[in-house]
């Protein structure tokens, strides 16, 4: 009797310390919305308010990384995107040819590098919905009687090998609308025989292309953006839970006007059209 009577006692503190844990959970444990964003989620950003972003900081005027930390276009952009999502961002200076692998094995929750949505990267990686249109654009000196594309007939222009600029050339010569296509090792010979007449125009990508008229001082001239149909998003771990709340955040930020900010900011000039 005795030992039962100690049981039954035990048994009795047990109870009330659980009925007080119970009591005293709803007063300082997280509210329950938080419970719920903790258990249903396999995201350790969501849980934590932290995503980890890859990116390859070497790709003005993307990312580039001065003393205080990576800037660029892609920065901003995803810094807004992390706002909405009221997530602090922790980037990760990463070769480009390791985001995917890295995305794959789950060692950062996303990936922003200027990288181009492709069929072929969708089979190892998720991507957000496009935020930038890949566009080329075509430089003349200034002056030129070439207003476009539509001019370069009898005109050879300039290019750098294996650049998306050289692809759009060779399909213009192929159509035979224009006269021939030089090739260059680095784009800066490219514009330097444009300077020196050796070439009538340079068609390189649209960022860069805009930089060197801007620099040059009045002696080249930004006279045409072309279209390529490609476009950048924010690489995900496949089926990540990121998806939807970074969607979400980027067409707030096209509908906002936040997206023209950050775009003239970096491409210095409105953009054509929003994605």
């Amino acid at each position: 009797m005795i030992g039962w009577s100690r049981r039954l006692f035990a048994a009795t503190l047990v109870s009330c310390a659980l009925f007080a844990a119970g009591c005293s959970a709803g007063d300082d444990g997280p509210p329950p919305a938080e419970v719920v964003r903790q258990e249903e989620t396999t995201s350790s950003a969501l849980a934590d308010g932290k995503i980890v972003v890859a990116s390859n900081v070497a790709y003005p005027p993307f990312e580039f990384s001065p003393r205080k930390g990576p800037k660029g276009f892609d920065i901003d952009l995803m810094n807004e995107v992390a706002e909405r999502m009221d997530l602090e961002v922790q980037y990760r200076n990463v070769q480009f040819d390791s985001l995917l692998r890295g995305l794959s094995s789950e060692f950062f929750d996303a990936a922003i590098s200027g990288m181009t949505i492709t069929e072929t990267r969708r089979q190892q990686v998720d991507f957000s919905e496009p935020y930038y249109n890949v566009d080329e654009a075509l430089v003349v000196r200034s002056g030129s009687e070439i207003e476009s594309t539509g001019d370069l007939a009898e005109e050879v222009i300039g290019v750098q090998g294996g650049t998306i600029g050289q692809a759009e050339a060779r399909e213009l010569l192929n159509a035979g609308d224009v006269e021939g296509v030089r090739s260059y090792r680095t784009i800066g010979k490219a514009f330097d025989a444009l300077e020196n007449e050796a070439v009538d125009g340079v068609v390189y990508d649209l960022p860069a292309a805009q930089s060197e008229a801007d620099k040059s001082g009045g002696e080249l001239e930004l006279v045409e953006v072309i279209a390529t149909g490609e476009q950048y998003g924010i690489a995900l771990p496949k089926e990540s839970p990121l998806a939807e709340p970074v969607n979400e955040a980027l067409v707030e930020i096209k509908e906002d006007g936040t997206y023209e900010e950050i775009y003239e900011r970096w491409i210095g000039r409105p953009p054509e059209e929003i994605p």
